[in-house]
């Protein structure tokens, strides 16, 4: 059975979307503080929206 979750789907988008920028500020700009900086805010999104969707309980939930 397919997950049609379009809050876990566009958040998965978005952390591939700033690994890619990640690189590209990496690899052409020499920017290594922000991006590293980026990189962890971004990619946070997906697991807090996954923390959140396999809450236990309400109060699991909340917490």
């Amino acid at each position: 059975m397919k997950d049609n979750n379009i809050i876990k789907d566009k958040s998965f988008k978005f952390a591939i979307r700033t690994v890619n920028l990640y690189k590209y500020l990496q690899q052409d700009k020499k920017e290594f503080v922000l991006s590293k900086q980026l990189l962890k805010s971004g990619t946070s999104v997906g697991a807090n929206v996954r923390e959140g969707l396999n809450a236990e309980s309400k109060a699991d939930f909340i917490h």
